[in-house]
């Protein structure tokens, strides 16, 4: 329940800062350029909150009942009566480029806030891992390209990468490209030596949600051993005999090296009775364990009631751990092209997701958010952060799309009455709105689904 609650506060908050960022953008620039501005609202619906500026315009402020977006509400001919003196502050007698740069103004107030949002994470520091290669699956990708366990990833596509957060986007950004993944890799040998991934006709399979890196056949480390710290008694573990302490050598033919493939082996095996070795006391014994069978996400899986610690010794934190950190000065000039690297990355995906190269499944509706938000609060102001720059950055994109009910479509609206010389009639506005409308409809319909058959498992 507190979990519930937690991701529930998160997303509203960030939903909060995001829209109140775009709106301001193209409430700034509107009143700059000569706009008048009626009423500034955060959420849709029914004013919570209300309240009137002290300016000459007395804008209204609105906070709403519905936190879902928002609005800047502009004096326009097009919508009510507009006394003779304020004619001209009116939307649709403004030059065509002012409403132009209006209309820029929200998605770009959200890069420049995601800009913002990393140059803070640099400045104050962004704890990560080093891209060092946990375990590689046999007659994988990955394994038949040559990479190892222990080799560490110094580049990808000739980009250095400082982290397995660099090497991700990397990853994807190569995959996207060719479908040629180039990477220069140093072993545990000290040696450097160049791999190449050849992923060409997976794409759509491989950007599915957390499958780039099970797809490749590779784990990033650093790997958990698979050592039991507590069992439940009474449950499968239990039962079977397997104690604290024992380290999960093999289970069948398969040879256990991660607490995660370990946890992995039995969820997929739900009512099976396998033969695990576990070494103990320095002996290895063998041990028939019957797998329980669970509901879970209205999925049967498999379960032990034996459990493990997640902390690594010392010695590997060290090994592992990486920070990237500037001083202010040199943290404006990553924060901009951490930017544009993302920026760059979500239009290469949408561009061929439309083409049917990439998962579709990566669009997220606002539970998926909702939860990402949620474990990101979680885990600390640096990747509360990195989720806001990263959802600004796609509200920016989403946006800037040519949908009549988004800032792309009237800036579409707004060309074409630049080069035809007159206003759109209103027949081509209605039906424009209406089309825009309907693209929503499916688009929210298709996130929902996305969501509700990742909770439901289907």
């Amino acid at each position: 329940m507190m979990d519930l609650v937690q991701s529930v506060l998160a997303f509203v908050v960030a939903i909060g800062v995001l829209v109140a960022v775009h709106e301001f953008g193209h409430f700034w620039v509107a009143r700059r350029l000569g706009f008048k501005v009626l009423r500034f609202s955060i959420g849709f619906g029914r004013p919570l909150l209300r309240w009137h500026g002290k300016d000459a315009d007395r804008v209204e402020y609105w906070i709403s009942a519905i936190p879902l977006g928002g609005y800047v509400k502009m004096l326009d001919e097009r919508e009510a009566p507009v006394p003779a003196a304020e004619v001209h502050r009116a939307f649709n007698r403004r030059p065509v480029p002012h409403r132009i740069l209006v209309l820029l103004a929200g998605p770009g107030f959200n890069f420049l806030f995601a800009i913002a949002a990393f140059w803070l994470m640099f400045v104050t520091g962004v704890p990560g891992l080093k891209p060092i290669v946990g375990d590689v699956a046999e007659g994988s990708i990955a394994a038949k390209a040559g990479l190892m366990p222990d080799d560490e990833i110094e580049t990808v596509g000739g980009r250095a990468t400082a982290t397995w957060e660099h090497a991700t986007l990397a990853f994807l950004d190569e995959l996207l490209a060719d479908g040629r993944i180039d990477l220069t890799v140093r072993g545990a040998d000290g040696r450097t030596r160049l791999v190449e991934l050849d992923v060409r006709g997976r794409e759509a399979e491989l950007t599915e949600p957390a499958a780039l890196f099970t797809g490749l056949g590779l784990r990033p480390g650093p790997l958990l051993p698979p050592i039991v710290s507590d069992v439940t008694p009474g449950q499968a573990a239990d039962r079977a005999g397997i104690r604290a302490g024992d380290r999960v050598v093999q289970a069948d033919d398969v040879e256990i090296r991660a607490w995660d493939q370990w946890v992995e082996f039995v969820r997929e095996r739900p009512g099976e009775t396998v033969q695990i070795t576990v070494e103990r006391d320095g002996k290895r014994l063998t041990l028939p364990l019957t797998i329980d069978s669970v509901e879970e996400d209205g999925q049967t899986i498999g379960r032990i009631g034996a459990w493990r610690v997640n902390q690594f010794p010392p010695e590997v934190v060290e090994r592992y751990a990486a920070e990237q950190r500037y001083d202010p000065i040199e943290a404006l000039p990553n924060a901009v092209v951490r930017t544009w690297e993302m920026s760059a990355l979500t239009v290469r995906m949408l561009g061929r997701m439309v083409i049917g190269d990439v998962s579709v499944k990566n669009i997220s509706g606002p539970i998926t958010i909702a939860e990402y938000a949620g474990d990101s609060a979680a885990a600390g102001i640096a990747a509360f952060l990195s989720f806001l720059a990263v959802v600004s950055l796609s509200l920016g994109i989403i946006n800037l799309l040519p949908v009549p009910v988004l800032d792309g479509g009237q800036i579409v609206y707004q060309v074409a009455e630049w080069l035809k010389g007159s206003p759109l009639s209103e027949r081509a506005m209605v039906l424009g709105q209406q089309v825009g409308v309907l693209l929503l409809i499916v688009l929210m319909t298709f996130v929902f689904y996305n969501d509700l058959s990742r909770i439901f498992g289907s």
